[in-house]
């Protein structure tokens, strides 16, 4: 039977989810029947988007009557409004997170919106966010980069949230700053962890907003995103604006990530040489410690690569440098993983040239599963394009034609018909598939390439 005209819809769409009219009439219920504390605690975790733990809640709703009474509240609140939520990564320390069923915030946010309360826990809300991303940010450096990746992912409903200035009760242009500095701080998850194309939209959208000159930093990594998308005509004046941003500002270490960025470009460009000396400027301006953006190892790494194809003594220096400098830092820190994957694929180059290719072939995959753990699509598709060049060299194609398939599909699953990898990934590229240009042709071949689309690059590089 139809709705009667005039009757409430037995249905809304709240945050995106269909949320009976049976189960707002239970949530109003519950809410009744809770305690004044229970009330406004439970108007305040409306504000939340994802899971939360006590931490989080008594640093958003911890103030005026709520100040330093939020656990026993939450504690008997529990019970009547939230659902227990076991999403703790590998190794975290923690208490107990919860979740506010769709019902049960829309009561809460529209008792906490008629209280007139709304955005002044929306504004603590996104400085807590703030300081999460900075947190995400700090573990990336200290080695804790999958924590890091984990953190950042697993409270993204909320960081997403704080990099919307459109949601703050300020003008979007006021807000911008920690909108702004919660994307910036995020820069390893977009960059490194295969996040680019939301990213990039994220940024683009808060830059919008912004007023008066961008901060370097986020011009910095607009410029980055834009490399690692395939577009290198579209960084180069970010990074001259970047550049212009540090210079007035004083950042001296933002003037080191540019350098970095700049020998990016250049290795993309297939330009080594100039890679090497922004790389080598890079590690002069960053410092002994950096504490945000690609590390000293990250630069030594890409030093390798410069060097990788033309002078395996300078890169083998590089790699040198890499470990006793890591080793170093890996007594107050752990291992640079996004670094170590770029420097495995340095020493399957140069042990190609020396003709060890079981070796070469075996950093190859080191490469690609280190990659592939942190989500990194752009450095999957290139480890897993050395890797079928050590298979052809080997003399099996069909592990070559696997290979390429699944890269195929990586490729323009994460990219659009636009991106170009760089020319230092696609000469592995070129040579594989002159090798295998006529192989092709055998059917068998054909089938592989089409297989390894289907068995995809995470199965493909546990085979040796």
């Amino acid at each position: 039977m139809g709705r009667v005209a005039g009757e409430p819809p037995e249905d809304e769409v709240l945050w995106g989810e269909p949320v009976g009219a049976g189960q707002l009439a239970a949530a109003e219920e519950g809410y009744q029947a809770a305690g004044p504390a229970e009330r406004l605690l439970w108007e305040r975790l409306s504000v939340f988007e994802g899971a939360f733990d006590r931490r989080a809640a008594e640093e958003v709703c911890g103030y005026g009557a709520l100040a330093g009474a939020v656990g026993p509240v939450l504690d008997r609140l529990a019970s009547l409004a939230l659902l227990p939520v076991d999403d703790l990564f590998d190794g975290e320390d923690g208490g107990p997170r919860f979740w506010m069923p769709h019902a049960v915030r829309a009561v809460g946010a529209r008792r906490l919106t008629a209280r007139g309360d709304r955005w002044a826990v929306v504004l603590r809300h996104r400085g807590w966010c703030v300081r999460v991303a900075r947190r995400a940010a700090e573990w990336w450096q200290r080695g804790r980069q999958l924590d890091a990746r984990d953190l950042a992912l697993r409270e993204l409903p909320d960081l997403a949230a704080g990099m919307d200035p459109t949601t703050a009760p300020l003008s979007p242009s006021d807000e911008t700053g920690t909108a702004l500095e919660i994307a910036v701080s995020l820069w390893f998850l977009w960059v490194a962890c295969g996040r680019l194309v939301e990213g990039r939209t994220r940024l683009r959208h808060i830059l919008s907003l912004h007023q008066g000159p961008p901060p370097a930093r986020a011009l910095w990594l607009a410029a980055f995103l834009e490399l690692e998308m395939g577009r290198p005509e579209a960084a180069d004046p970010l990074l001259a604006q970047a550049w212009a941003g540090a210079v007035r500002d004083g950042d001296d270490h933002c003037l080191g990530l540019l350098a970095h960025l700049r020998g990016a470009v250049a290795l993309y460009q297939g330009r080594p040489r100039a890679a090497a000396a922004e790389f080598r400027e890079a590690l002069r301006q960053i410092g002994d410690v950096p504490d945000f953006g690609p590390t000293r190892e990250a630069c030594w790494a890409s030093l390798a690569l410069c060097f990788s194809r033309t002078d395996p003594e300078a890169a083998q220096e590089a790699l040198d440098r890499l470990e006793l400098e890591g080793a170093g830092r890996r007594t107050w820190a752990g291992r640079d993983l996004y670094a170590d994957a770029w420097a495995h694929h340095a020493r399957a180059e140069l042990l190609a040239w020396d003709g060890e290719r079981a070796r070469a072939a075996e950093h190859a995959r080191r490469a690609l599963r280190e990659h592939l753990r942190l989500g990194s699509a752009v450095g999957a598709a290139c480890a897993a394009e050395l890797l079928a060049q050590m298979r052809l060299l080997d003399g099996r194609a069909d592990r070559a034609a696997h290979l390429l398939g699944a890269v195929d599909l990586l490729r323009t699953s994460v990219f659009d018909t636009s991106y170009r990898p760089g020319k230092y990934c696609t000469v592995a590229r070129a040579r594989s598939e002159e090798a295998l240009r006529e192989l092709l042709d055998d059917p068998k071949l054909r089938e592989a390439y089409e297989e390894g689309a289907r068995i995809g690059l995470f199965a493909l590089s546990r085979e040796r």
